[in-house]
């Protein structure tokens, strides 16, 4: 993978102070604003005659792509760097990634993705910018995409926006799943008027250059304002979590039920609500709670239990990841993965996290689809 260009800067890689706007106010000198980043990166993914998955493309600063690992059974495991520390108002990351029939991918972020807050930080744009994140991710026949980056911890008065649209072919598969903090609730500091907007549309369609195909899924949130403390949104709690398998092929009725059991049972040791339950063709399954590890705890032995009900080996955790304990290991107690944010340690999960919402097409509100607490 190859770095057209990074942007020369200290250690935290972006010049500009934490915290402030791309925004800002020209400085003394009657200087321009510092313009807003807009990093990009376009990848493409194939698979060679001996069964391993081979990646080429190219990325534009601040994003930058680590040297990639290849696990037992050839799938690339490869690693995305933010050289600039962070997202301010009006940052902008695109990102376009085509797995070609066959290949096997998993992507995941070298750090956690922070974003500053925006709101009030500029009287140019006393509102706020937001910070955006768009994916595009094109799988073809039979190509196996893992998407798990690490997780996202959004300051008070922050705005992010992201997209995320996923086209699938015959016997594709898709796993993504993401977790988000709201607020640096560990310094006593809440989002305050920030806000999280996620945008989520999973398609099938029949083969390449076709029409036609049918939604799988189209998840959309907000939270911020009353959302956060509202019962049916955060009720109070800082981390949201959300993971989605769109499965390559429909699911046996017993097998689908054996498959949501266990990963209810996963549930054992963290804290947090967390609920799950089935799409047409796979599941969703939600975290609210006040631990990003217990979040990254129990996604991580889903993924394990969605490898083992396709028949593939268990899990590599990827080498970035900066886990202290095994997620994948003995259970460590009914507190495991609470963190000292004062916030709701050691409940049981049991209510429903916010609820997606599915559609037959991105443009009506459609019906919910609540993944029923067990």
């Amino acid at each position: 993978m190859h770095q057209p260009s990074v942007a020369a800067s200290g250690a935290g890689g972006d010049p500009r102070p934490p915290g402030s706007s791309g925004l800002t106010e020209a400085g003394p000198a009657g200087s321009a604003p510092a313009a807003p980043w807009h990093g990009k990166a376009r990848l493409q993914f194939h698979r060679d005659s001996r069964g391993i998955t081979r990646h080429q493309g190219g990325a534009s600063a601040p994003l930058k792509v680590q040297r990639g690992f290849v696990d037992g059974e050839g799938r690339c495991q490869l690693p995305l760097l933010h050289t600039a520390g962070g997202l301010v108002g009006g940052d902008r990351l695109s990102l376009s990634l085509l797995l070609e029939p066959h290949s096997r991918a998993l992507l995941t972020s070298v750090a956690a993705q922070k974003v500053y807050g925006s709101i009030g930080r500029s009287r140019r744009s006393p509102a706020g910018a937001w910070a955006r994140q768009d994916l595009e991710v094109v799988l073809g026949p039979g190509a196996d995409l893992e998407w798990l980056p690490q997780e996202l911890v959004l300051y008070g008065d922050g705005l992010y926006h992201q997209t995320c649209r996923v086209q699938l072919g015959p016997g594709a598969s898709w796993l993504g799943a993401e977790v988000v903090r709201l607020g640096l609730t560990a310094a006593g500091e809440g989002l305050a008027e920030g806000r999280w907007r996620s945008a989520l549309e999973i398609r099938r369609c029949p083969g390449p250059g076709t029409a036609g195909g049918r939604w799988e899924l189209v998840d959309r949130f907000e939270l911020g304002g009353a959302g956060l403390v509202d019962a049916h949104g955060m009720a109070g709690q800082p981390v949201f979590g959300s993971l989605v398998w769109a499965a390559p092929e429909p699911l046996d009725g017993a097998l689908l039920a054996e498959l949501l059991a266990g990963c209810r049972d996963d549930r054992r040791g963290l804290v947090g609500e967390m609920a799950c339950g089935a799409l047409e063709q796979g599941l969703v399954a939600r975290y609210r709670g006040p631990s990003t590890t217990a979040a990254r705890h129990w996604f991580t032995r889903l993924w394990r239990r969605i490898r083992a009900t396709r028949g593939l080996a268990a899990p590599e955790l990827p080498r970035v990841w900066p886990f202290q304990e095994d997620p994948l290991g003995p259970q460590q107690g009914a507190t495991a993965g609470a963190e000292a944010d004062g916030s709701g340690a050691g409940r049981a999960a049991r209510a429903d996290p916010p609820a997606a919402q599915t559609a037959a097409d991105p443009a009506s509100s459609g019906a919910e689809d609540r993944p029923g607490a067990p």
